[in-house]
């Protein structure tokens, strides 16, 4: 593996090298200037501090005190991000104790996928990842601060966060997390009373009750999904105190994280052991961040998303290193839907504190780069205990304390990661393997064609479906439709499988960071909207998707294939996706918004 993660990693360098030096020496130009209070005009000095109690205003202007700014997703709206509502007094305590000086610089919306899953406001889900990183750089854009804090957890509000700070490479920067909601209902139980429901055997009022109970109460949802993804490649990172990724709200030790969290910001100022985060941020520490997440069979979201924080640092990557990493990066972790532990158990297991030494030292991960803390990676191979003396960092067991959901690198549930490049003549895609059974790892089946998820839903309600096929679901892309997670397929797709039909879906679109054992070849790049092949797909074709030797095909002839019209997006369908609920604000990011293995970024 240390042959192939080197060989990936000198790739990465090679193809960014012009954009990382650009990148780097934009960040030393302002990292020459004079601190935010000594540089800027004395109207702009007394508008920045005016709110703040005079003792502060001495201390950052007088004293030349480090001032932190803080980037909130605070919001109880998201069960995530309610805690949050009281991490600023905390962190301006702790502050004042080590003579620093705290403003919360700016807050930044942060939206449900739970709750908008299905409806036209999840169209406006992946760009507001884009929204959210414009908003922390507006934030950060007073220019005031030596530090920042990041506060944020769940899908796109931490690569949004990610990419906003990257913009302001030249601050030493933070995230500070806020744990996951204790246990629930079980997760298997939950999907089952899912699919359930999808057939008609139970009504709405037993589903509520079961979503209930799964979503019960502040922290991010149990499963590993995109937020708990999130929090992985955080670590992975060094972007955050290590161990503080999975540790609950209102568990004692989760104050005392975040106050270290603060002491931690303020070792890597200027003054201290100097660390922004646009160096630390490297070539290495993003293909470190691209191995936990194929270690533990993390979210496909972070295919997209990873690829643009990446671009934020001037790294370009793209869906081919994710695959040859994937080849050779043994799976440790799993956690549901890749398993039947929720993150807590994984936590309790281990959890990232465990996956990451045993990365380390198999020599699966860069140990040689910088992080937040002065030991490096290495420090994120401990986990956090509370001590009378408070926080202290302890060894984990050699060996698992549960192998059903961790593993050591030398038996580990699989010796590649769970997720595949797929190319052919419908394009590029990508498929997460790792909870899909054996005898579905390859499907052949007639293609039935969908031009958006209420089609399929509608075809399984009048039980056209009762088949082997492959659903074709097109005009999903980011230029389509804001590219929605087609989440609410699962359900459906899940009870035709399990009635032994061979079922998958092939689209341009994406399913949740949850997606589990349908075949699922997701983000075809180009999109149908762009003239992907997708669009050539008639009902009726056969499909072959091959997730072993990472091939996806429609099996028609060469000739008729070239000679084929590309199918048109309806007017109606596009008003209709450009309409409501906000969509037609973002009608800008659909226009200039780039393809999902560029990042679906709507800022270069």
């Amino acid at each position: 593996m240390k042959q192939i993660l080197n060989e990936v990693t000198e790739r990465i360098r090679e193809r960014s090298a012009p954009t990382r030096q650009a990148y780097l020496q934009r960040i030393d130009q302002i990292i020459q200037r004079p601190r935010g209070a000594d540089r800027l005009g004395c109207a702009n000095v007394a508008h920045a501090f005016a709110a703040l109690p005079n003792n502060d205003k001495f201390r950052v202007v007088a004293e030349k005190a480090p001032h932190i700014g803080v980037i909130t997703a605070y919001n109880d709206m998201l069960s995530a991000h309610q805690p949050y509502e009281t991490y600023p007094d905390i962190i301006r305590d702790e502050a004042r104790k080590h003579g620093a000086t705290v403003q919360v610089a700016g807050g930044v919306p942060a939206m449900c996928d739970g709750i908008t899953q299905g409806e036209p406001g999840m169209e406006l889900s992946l760009f507001s990842r884009d929204t959210i990183a414009m908003a922390t750089a507006i934030g950060l854009s007073h220019d005031v601060f030596d530090a920042a804090l990041l506060l944020g957890v769940c899908d796109k509000i931490v690569p949004g966060l990610l990419i906003g700070a990257l913009h302001f490479g030249h601050l030493p920067c933070v995230f500070v997390p806020a744990g996951p909601m204790s246990t629930g209902i079980d997760n298997t139980s939950k999907s089952k009373v899912r699919e359930k429901y999808a057939q008609g055997l139970v009504g709405r009022e037993e589903l509520l009750a079961s979503e209930s109970a799964a979503y019960h109460g502040a922290g991010t949802c149990t499963f590993y999904g995109t937020a708990n993804s999130n929090q992985m490649l955080l670590e992975a990172m060094g972007l955050h105190v290590p161990g503080a990724a999975f540790v609950h709200p209102h568990e004692g030790m989760r104050e005392s994280l975040t106050r270290e969290a603060v002491k931690t910001v303020l070792s890597i100022t200027q003054n201290q052991r100097f660390t922004p985060i646009g160096r630390l941020v490297d070539e290495r520490v993003i293909v470190n961040a691209i191995v936990a997440l194929l270690a533990t069979g993390g979210s496909t979201n972070h295919v997209i998303h990873w690829v643009a924080v990446a671009r934020a640092a001037g790294i370009i990557i793209d869906w081919s290193d994710f695959s040859k990493l994937s080849q050779s990066t043994p799976l440790l972790a799993r956690v549901y839907p890749n398993g039947t532990a929720d993150v807590n158990e994984f936590q309790n297991a281990g959890g990232p504190s465990f996956v990451i030494r045993e990365l380390v030292e198999g020599g699966y991960m860069h140990d040689d780069v910088s992080s937040v803390v002065l030991g490096g990676l290495r420090d994120f191979c401990k986990k956090p205990e509370l001590s009378d003396n408070g926080l202290i960092w302890v060894d984990l067991p050699v060996e698992s304390v549960d192998e059903t959901i961790v593993r050591t690198t030398s038996k580990p549930f699989s010796a590649s990661g769970g997720l595949r490049l797929l190319t052919g003549n419908l394009g590029r895609s990508v498929i997460k393997t790792s909870s899909v059974p054996e005898d579905r790892q390859v499907i052949e089946a007639p293609a039935i064609v969908f031009n958006g998820q209420e089609e399929l839903l509608a075809a399984f309600e009048r039980g056209e479906l009762e088949k082997d096929f492959v659903a074709v679901v097109r005009f999903q892309g980011p230029r389509a439709n804001g590219m929605p997670e087609l989440h609410k397929l699962t359900p459906p797709l899940s009870v035709l499988q399990a009635k032994g039909f061979k079922v998958a879906i092939v689209t341009d679109g994406r399913m949740s960071g949850a997606s589990g054992k349908v075949p699922a070849a997701i983000h075809l790049s180009p999109e149908a909207l762009a003239g992907g092949p997708i669009g050539k797909v008639r009902t009726g074709d056969m499909i072959r998707l091959n997730s072993i030797v990472g091939t996806l095909n429609a099996l028609v002839d060469e000739d008729e294939w070239q000679s084929r019209t590309q199918a048109v997006m309806t007017e109606a369908h596009k008003h209709n996706n450009g309409h409501g609920i906000g969509r037609e604000l973002f009608g800008g990011m659909r226009k200039n918004v780039h393809s999902a293995e560029e990042g679906a970024v709507t800022w270069i």
